[in-house]
């Protein structure tokens, strides 16, 4: 017979979302919200992603979260709290070119999505420069977003997997 049954693949989504409030706990929770994971008690992960991982890029989190689950997730967030301030946060990550699913990501914020892009480019070429294993091309999913006065909060969230407390 066969060996030891493969662990089952896991689904990472990526999505990005701002949000804005009175303070800015509430502009990241507007951001949560628009991500669809605002009743999730967000779990941070370091950067490594799992071999057998599939990612998929989202506009909301599609994984069942009911009030109170944990969620494994990596995610970037900055805030701008001044009437023209901006803020920038992104997520990029590198898989292994061994088709394993196994990668890295990598999570910065900035002002701008474009200081993003380049800090998570930077950090990316170097974690892969340090390690024996080819690593594929960079991506990127980042978000932007300004204050009009009110504080305003930039999101890019890597959604692993949710756990419930208890039962369902």
């Amino acid at each position: 017979m066969g060996g030891p049954t493969p662990a089952p693949s896991l689904t990472i989504e990526i999505g990005a979302a701002t949000g804005v409030g009175p303070t800015a706990m509430a502009a990241f929770d507007a951001a949560l919200r628009g991500l669809g994971v605002g009743e999730a008690n967000l779990i941070r992960l370091s950067s490594v992603i799992p071999p057998r991982a599939t990612l998929e890029r989202t506009g909301r989190v599609r994984k069942p979260i009911s009030w109170g689950d944990r969620l494994y997730c990596v995610y970037a967030v900055q805030h701008a709290n001044e009437p023209g301030a901006s803020a920038a946060a992104g997520i990029g990550w590198v898989l292994r070119d061994d088709h394993s699913g196994a990668g890295l990501f990598v999570e910065h914020e900035a002002e701008t999505a474009e200081q993003v892009s380049d800090l998570i480019r930077s950090s990316l070429t170097d974690m892969t420069r340090h390690r024996p294993e080819r690593f594929g091309p960079v991506h990127l999913c980042t978000t932007e977003t300004a204050s009009d006065g009110d504080p305003a909060c930039a999101l890019v969230l890597a959604a692993y997997h949710t756990v419930p407390w208890g039962p369902r």
